[in-house]
């Protein structure tokens, strides 16, 4: 009895965990997968609450005209539309030009970003009333988002940005790291998506870092990428190419980091939970079960790290924003360097 009791629990807490329709139970009977392992990390054209799919909008563009639909099987049920591989076509052969459609990932964006809004908001009009300006912070809330505010400007903005320069900023990383963080976090949560662990999502803050980076360049950062100070005019045919690879390869590298970490822990959990119907497919119900006391475990601690993992990619991405934005403001004074050599050279002779 006790036995009966602890596997219902776990199956309980299995439940809790993990979204509905995650796993298949049984691919005797279907050609799916045991394990639908990239039908949770892929986009999709709905989002799911509570085992209820709330179908998004579709707004596509074939052959210069625009088409708009509550969902897919809108555009399936006008005529106009069919779903040929998974995809949106139009019913005469023509594929789709653009697809603007709304889609799971990036639901989860617009309530990463709102969610940053409402809390700055909510944190301005307190200090705005003197809360945490003439007297202390009040509330948790105010005092968690002061923490966060002057950690992002006193040790990454600060640190990495020349000091005056940084306070331009510094409303730009913290924008940047709660986004991130929230997005990470969503993942955590039963139904929720990480739109981080979509290379799309990562690589369009990795862009918006390389534009913030580049308009604010000196008229030395673009020295050294196009004409090197003390450098003879022949090397910069090996330098500048170099150098103009370099300014892609950092928001590259953004991009890469955020995505491939995210995705990675999804999938981990995914997979360690799936071994609970895998065992049960190969050794019978008991064993599975049994085993899922394991598993369950083991990816409560993986929910543990993949938190901590979370935040600690928003900070990697903020850093190395912050990095990459002082190195293109900062200010070589060359002047000084030559007149050195200048002078040890009058020296010397």
């Amino acid at each position: 009895m006790t036995q009966i009791v602890r596997r219902a629990v776990v199956t309980i807490l299995f439940l809790l965990i993990l979204a509905p329709g995650l796993l298949v139970a049984n691919s005797s009977e279907s050609e799916e997968p045991l394990v639908d392992v990239m039908g949770k990390v892929v986009m999709h054209d709905y989002v799911e609450v509570l085992n209820i799919k709330i179908y998004l909008p579709r707004i596509l563009l074939v052959d210069g005209s625009w088409y708009f639909y509550g969902s897919t099987n809108s555009a399936v049920d006008s005529g106009e539309f069919q779903v040929v591989d998974g995809a949106l076509v139009r019913a005469d052969g023509s594929p789709v030009s653009l697809d603007m459609s709304i889609t799971s990932h990036l639901v989860f964006v617009w309530i990463g970003i709102l969610l940053v809004l409402l809390i700055t908001f909510m944190a301005s009009s307190k200090y705005r009333r003197g809360d945490g300006s003439e007297t202390e912070p009040k509330g948790i809330a105010q005092n968690l988002f002061e923490v966060f505010f002057v950690f992002i400007r006193d040790q990454i903005a600060k640190e990495f940005i020349p000091s005056n320069k940084y306070e331009k900023f510094v409303p730009y990383l913290f924008s940047v790291f709660m986004v991130i963080s929230f997005m990470n976090l969503f993942g955590l949560f039963p139904w929720g998506i990480s739109p981080t662990a979509n290379i799309t999502s990562t690589a369009i803050l990795a862009f918006i870092t390389f534009f913030v980076t580049q308009f604010n360049g000196t008229r030395d950062h673009w020295r050294h990428v196009f004409a090197f100070p003390g450098v003879h005019p022949a090397m910069w045919l090996i330098l500048t190419p170099v150098e103009i690879l370099g300014l892609f390869t950092k928001p590259f590298a953004l991009a890469i980091r955020l995505f491939a970490n995210m995705l990675s822990g999804k999938i981990l959990i995914i997979c360690i939970l799936g071994l609970i119907f895998i065992f049960t497919d190969i050794f019978g119900l008991a064993i599975g079960a049994s085993s899922s006391i394991v598993w369950v475990a083991l990816t409560s601690l993986l929910y543990i790290l993949k938190g901590f993992i979370a935040l600690l990619q928003a900070y990697i991405f903020t850093l190395l924003s912050a990095v990459f934005i002082g190195m293109a403001v900062e200010e070589h004074h060359h002047e000084d360097h030559e007149t050195l050599v200048a002078s040890a050279t009058e020296v010397e002779v």
